[in-house]
């Protein structure tokens, strides 16, 4: 249980640190997306 909520709490570390970065790809991810549906109209 121990392992569990340390691992848990090294997620969450990682997540703030690096959720600029999972932004940015997400950013990208929807300007292909959505440039992909404009070229097919």
């Amino acid at each position: 249980m121990q392992m569990l909520q340390q691992s848990y709490r090294g997620l969450g570390l990682l997540m703030q640190l690096n959720w600029d970065r999972i932004l940015f790809v997400g950013a990208i991810a929807g300007a292909l997306f959505l440039g992909a549906f404009l070229g097919s109209l």
